[in-house]
């Protein structure tokens, strides 16, 4: 995610746009991690309820609490290190502290509250994305940031829209807020966060003004067409989910050869568009 913003905005292959995104990329996994252990710390006894989460490190028994806390912190302080290496950047500082502070409230109270916990986590994938622009200090056009809010909403919602259909009547054992949520509002916002991503998408790559892919530095014909893979790639996934599989974001880029190869199709029309 931390490459999005300069891959579109064309930079993502100079030298020093390169240094700066394996940088951010490290602040981001160690922060992340730390974020993980403290929610897993958390989350312990509700992660020993879940099919598969109860075969976690701390969940299992195999690392304590005590020493997944002191990692945990000392991951966040490495992460805010880490960002500053190179040249100091204390908006890059400034976004992983909002990252910071949005995770442990989630972790620490928000979690619990309907709604608002689906935008905290979709906030952590959207500051990661300017998390990367922030650092070579790239302008972020208003599509970006449509696209990319509510592309993460879609996959949160889609995340507990699968958490409730798993976990049936153990899914308030798990985690507490499924309990506020019924499948009708659930694919309700599945599809209003898709309907969003792809307008907004689509108003993006045929936007010819500075802030849109579709600008005169740009061949215009294949970034317009990408908007075919994203279009068939979110129904792909809106199928599985509404037949109650497809949650996992990770599993679905590691493991569905559809969602595979519309993203291979997807890249190779942007790369073309923007950087041929």
């Amino acid at each position: 995610l931390v490459v999005v913003a300069p891959a579109a905005g064309g930079v993502l292959f100079k030298g020093h746009v390169l240094i700066h995104m394996v940088v951010i990329f490290s602040a981001f996994c160690a922060a992340a991690s730390g974020i993980y252990m403290l929610n897993d710390v958390k989350d312990v006894d509700a992660d020993r309820a879940h099919p598969t989460k109860r075969l976690r490190a701390i969940a299992s028994g195999q690392l304590s609490a005590r020493t997944a806390r002191l990692l945990g912190v000392l991951y966040l302080l490495i992460a805010c290190a880490v960002s500053q290496i190179g040249s100091f950047n204390a908006g890059v500082l400034i976004v992983i502290g909002v990252y910071i502070a949005n995770s442990l409230a989630y972790i620490y109270g928000l979690k619990n509250v309907a709604v608002i916990e689906m935008a905290c986590v979709a906030a952590g994938f959207v500051l990661r994305a300017l998390a990367g622009a922030t650092a070579i200090h790239l302008f972020v056009s208003q599509w970006f940031l449509v696209v990319v809010s509510f592309g993460a909403l879609f996959l949160v919602v889609g995340k507990r829209t699968a958490e409730l259909h798993r976990l049936a009547d153990r899914a308030t054992a798990h985690r507490k807020v499924l309990g506020e949520y019924s499948e009708n509002f659930l694919y309700a916002a599945l599809t209003m966060t898709a309907t969003i991503t792809i307008t907004g998408y689509c108003l993006w790559a045929f936007d010819t003004s500075s802030s849109g892919l579709s600008s005169t530095l740009h061949n215009i014909v294949p970034i317009r067409l990408s908007v075919i893979p994203i279009v068939l790639a979110t129904l792909h996934v809106l199928r599985l989910l509404i037949g109650g599989g497809g949650g996992a974001p990770e599993e679905l880029a590691l493991e569905d050869r559809t969602v595979q190869a519309l993203a291979v199709v997807w890249i190779v029309l942007i790369m073309i568009g923007i950087y041929a």
